[in-house]
Formats: structure tokens, sequence, C-alpha cells
């Protein structure tokens, strides 16, 4: 019994903060040359848009015209995670909507949420269930804590209760608000890695109807002796969040002896499609080298790059939108083949098969 993504829906904040991040960040690096560095790092992350919910302030030291983050005095995470609770329910909604799901919507018996910058309990997974009406045996599950990869780890849970479950409907939603976590830090590399992240939320169906995309196998993949270039912990003033400038290095030495086991015996000439989380540009410089892939096989996610940031665990998700859009649009019939992946503590790629089916 196969499982397919058969709806994807995506949802981002009001506001576009990118330009205004890239105009306050050199006021947390007293170094006159490392805010050059900064400067030349921004012009060429190939970054145009990246969504919240703090509305950016026009000029000054503020970042956010509400005074959420003051100067000086940064908030604790409690009240980030106040600000979570807040704000996620109505994004999760605004993405389940996109799915226009009708009738179908009754029928879910399977809730999946992914995240990793918020948690409260009751949570979303609950507020999910009221607000469309779901029927209260619905199993639910909450993937906590695990960074970009977790919306892959997520569908692999969907694929075996599809499998196991031939009417189960799945409802899965990858909601982050990566913003909520920014750090007064004189350090570069975690400046850069705010640079990069934003917020949003993909939500997406998954069932036995064949139509979509078909889910036809997973691997991971933990790189060795790569544990610290990616961390997380929780502090004081939010979640504490390391990403080394060696990951895509890291990735473009472990990533090639791999690949034969990722794409099950096929060469990367057979899989045309490539839907790779876009953790920054010089991660999928990494990939596309590690891989061997033609510039435009990357275009999906280069274009979500550009368009939304580092969303963490939704943003391989609107990769796939995008490609599933495309596909159907095209008018193309058949099975084109595909690998996603998507790359997180460990360091772990956690991977995909797939096939674009209707």
């Amino acid at each position: 019994m196969a499982a397919y993504v058969n709806r994807i829906g995506t949802a981002v904040p009001p506001f576009d903060v990118h330009r205004r991040f890239v105009a306050y960040a050199p006021s947390l690096l007293p170094d006159p040359r490392v805010r050059k560095l900064f400067g030349r790092m921004a012009d060429r992350c190939q970054i145009e848009h990246r969504y919240s919910f703090f509305r950016p302030a026009e000029a000054g030291e503020a970042v956010d015209a509400d005074g959420f983050f003051r100067p000086g005095a940064f908030p604790g995470t409690a009240e980030r995670m106040a600000f979570y609770e807040r704000h996620a329910p109505g994004l999760a909604f605004s993405a389940i909507e996109a799915l226009g799901l009708g009738d179908d919507a009754r029928r879910i018996t399977h809730v999946i949420v992914t995240t990793c910058t918020g948690f409260y309990a009751p949570g979303l997974d609950m507020q999910i269930v009221d607000r469309f009406g779901l029927d209260t045996t619905v199993e639910r599950t909450i993937i906590g804590f695990m960074g970009c990869f977790a919306a892959i780890n997520g569908l692999k849970l969907a694929h075996h209760i599809v499998r196991s479950e031939p009417r189960a409907k799945v409802l899965m939603v990858n909601l982050e608000l990566c913003t909520a976590h920014l750090q007064e830090s004189a350090d570069l590399e975690t400046v850069l890695s705010f640079l990069i992240f934003a917020d949003g939320c993909a939500a997406c169906l998954v069932s036995a109807e064949p139509q979509g995309i078909a889910l036809d196998g997973f691997r991971a993949v933990v790189i060795p002796d790569s544990a610290g270039h990616i961390t997380w912990h929780i502090g004081q003033s939010g979640f504490d969040m390391h990403l080394s400038g060696a990951v895509p290095s890291v990735l473009a030495a472990g990533l090639p002896a791999a690949l034969p086991e990722i794409l099950g015996g096929r060469s990367r000439d057979e899989v045309p499609l490539w839907a790779v989380h876009p953790g920054g540009r010089s991660v999928l410089d990494a990939v596309e080298q590690a891989a061997g892939l033609e510039p435009e096989r990357l275009s999906d996610s280069r274009a979500v790059l550009r368009d939304f940031g580092n969303m963490s665990s939704a943003t391989v998700m609107f990769v796939l939108e995008r490609m599933l859009r495309r596909f159907r649009a095209s008018g193309m019939g058949g099975n084109a083949p595909g690998c996603a992946m998507a790359f997180g503590p460990g360091m772990t790629a956690e991977t995909m098969n797939f096939r674009l089916a209707a």
C-alpha cells in the first residue's frame, strides 16, 4: 500500500523583516571588520524576503516596532513562548485552510505537528481538532525539537500509518516561529544564523489516494563526528541555536558516500527532481557539489530560499509544494522520480525518495 501527499498548503506571517534585519544586525557587531564581513555575507545570501509576526522598526537601533526586542533587555524564554502560543494557532489555521479540505476534514484520522520553536499544552494539535471540527478520537502526535528535518520524519510517520491503515487520512502541520528566538549577540556566526531564519507553516494531507506525491522510501544518514555543528539548547533568553560555518563543508564531504544508498541504487541522472531543504545558499551549493547536480535541479529550493528564507521544518514542504504546483501546471503525466532531503542536529540528513504522481 503506497502513501501519497495529496495536497500541500502554506502560510507565512504578515511582515517581511529581511531588509530591516540586514540594516539592524551591524549594531550588534562592535568590530568594524566584522560588520563589513556581515555586509558581504548578507549581499551573497540570496535571500530577498523573510516573514515574521514582528513588525519591523523603520529606523534606529530597534529591530521591531513594538519593542519586543529592546536593546539591552531582550525577552526571556517564558515571554517568547507566550508569543509563540499567541501567534502559532492562526498561522497553522491559515495553512490548513489553504488545503481546501472540504469534506475530507471530517475524515481525518491522524494529526501530526512538527515544531522546534515553541511548546505549550494543550497545544496546536488540540487547537486544530477544535478549530476544524475533527473527530475527538483523532490520533495526535507532536514531533518536537528535531529541527529542519522534522517534516521528513513527519512524512515517514504518515507513510507508516497509511501503509498499516489504508483508510487513514493524515493531516501534518509543520510550524516554526524562528524569529522569536533572536539573540542579542556579538558573535558573527550567531548573527549570520538569524540572517537566514524565518517563520512559516506548511500543512499537507497524506492518504492512500493515488494523487500528488507518492512516498516511496526513507533513509536517515548521520555524518560521523559532526554532532557539534548544529545544536539547540533551551536558555534563559529563548532557544540558543548554534549553526557552525563548517556545515556546508561537512555536508559536501559526507554526502557523496551516502548517495547510492539514499537513491536506492539509482544514479543521480535517473532522479530529475531534487527537493533539498534550503538551509542557506552555501548549504545548497554544498549539496549541488556533493551530488554533482546541474544548477537547475535545485531551482525550486533556491526560489524558496529567495522568497521565504529558512523556516526550519516547514521549508522542505514549501519546496515540495512549489514543485508539485509546477508539475500540475505543466500538464505532464507519468511518475517523475525525486529525492527530498533536509538537515539537522546529529548532523543528520533525513531523506525521502518520491514520485510526482499527478
